[in-house]
């Protein structure tokens, strides 16, 4: 943003990211809905994904996703977000971020937030929000099972009881038995109610949830049995390359956004180059959002969303401007050097 017409730079924390956000998951939610009415209704411009890979580094990327927001949050930006799984060897979470805001009247960028935690947010907002539209009508999920048990999944359990759910049983699965008790520990020390179950197979987790959250670093199909979902359940499918596309083929399914998310060797790709048809798809949230499309009670329902960079933006302009709100923005004081068009 600029004062008296000169553009100013702020540089956002972590630390101020996480400030800003906490204990605001149901406003979160709010707001992630509207953009994805937004979204829905053309006000946005959300390009495809650029993924910069490594010949020497083959499980690891760099994703770009630039995209601009109108309505209320009027934003345009990129978030530069890193994938690199070896990190958790050595104890780092998998994925660093940061997300670059501009000013739509100038183009100056005007903030540069950390967004791992931005990130983090936008997905786990969104699941819980999909958990909750697309569970309407059936019987409320009461045993939940997380399929991956690192950040992502320690955000989405968050927002799901920030927001209203209550879980009889909390399943845990995860290929790192550390990693699995790890997450069992947050789920005492949040004073979560119900019982953890650690799950030493996914087919024992997902036989004995209603609710089935897949967050993995899973670079291609693991769980290929449609038997399993033969109970129906609700499956946030967040890490989008878990299934194998005969459970897409044997399900109901919702995306975030088609074009993006049919793409890039995901589960909902495959089944798309295996059928040669989108068929399958039922449609976004969206569609659910504003009744286009009723979601059905009978057949398992799965949500995959690719995660759209205007999420980001509004998330990230959320905080900005709380921080604004509080005078506690940081700003880089003669960032911008040339700023007479003639010297």
């Amino acid at each position: 943003m600029s004062t008296d017409g000169i553009p100013s730079f702020s540089l956002v924390t972590g630390e101020q990211v996480q400030q800003a956000l906490y204990g605001r998951e149901p406003e979160i939610g709010e707001l992630v809905e509207a953009v994805y009415r937004l979204h829905g209704a053309g006000d946005s411009v959300n390009p495809p994904s650029y993924f910069l890979k490594f010949p020497d580094r083959p499980s690891s990327r760099i994703i770009a996703l630039p995209a601009s927001l109108g309505g209320p949050l009027r934003v345009d930006g990129l978030k530069w977000v890193s994938s690199f799984p070896e990190n958790i060897r050595s104890g780092l979470p998998r994925a660093s971020a940061v997300l670059i805001l501009n000013d739509p009247d100038t183009g100056y960028p005007f903030a540069c937030l950390e967004s791992s935690i931005i990130s983090a947010t936008r997905t786990a907002s969104s699941a819980a929000l999909a958990a909750g539209k697309l569970s309407a009508g059936r019987v409320r999920p009461v045993r939940v099972g997380f399929v991956g048990t690192g950040l992502i999944a320690r955000y989405i359990h968050t927002h799901l009881t920030a927001t209203g759910w209550e879980f009889e049983e909390t399943g845990v699965h995860d290929l790192s038995a550390e990693s699995a008790a790890g997450f069992r520990g947050y789920l005492e020390r949040s004073g979560a109610a119900g019982k953890a179950v650690v799950h030493d197979t996914a087919e024992s987790l997902i036989r004995s949830s209603d609710l089935v959250v897949f967050a993995t670093v899973a670079g291609k199909p693991h769980v290929h049995d449609p038997s399993w979902f033969g109970h129906h359940p609700l499956v946030l499918h967040v890490s989008l390359r878990d299934l194998d596309p005969e459970i897409l083929l044997a399900s109901a399914n919702f995306v975030d956004d088609v074009e993006h998310c049919l793409k890039a060797e995901t589960s909902p790709h495959l089944a798309e180059q295996l059928t040669g048809s989108r068929d399958f798809i039922d449609g976004t949230l969206d569609d659910v959002l504003t009744g286009r499309v009723t979601v059905p009670t009978d057949r398992t329902v799965v949500f995959s969303p690719f995660g759209l960079g205007v999420l980001d933006l509004a998330v990230g302009r959320f905080v900005h401007d709380e921080l604004t709100r509080r005078g506690e923005l940081h700003v880089v004081d003669g960032f911008f050097n040339e700023l007479r068009r003639y010297g």
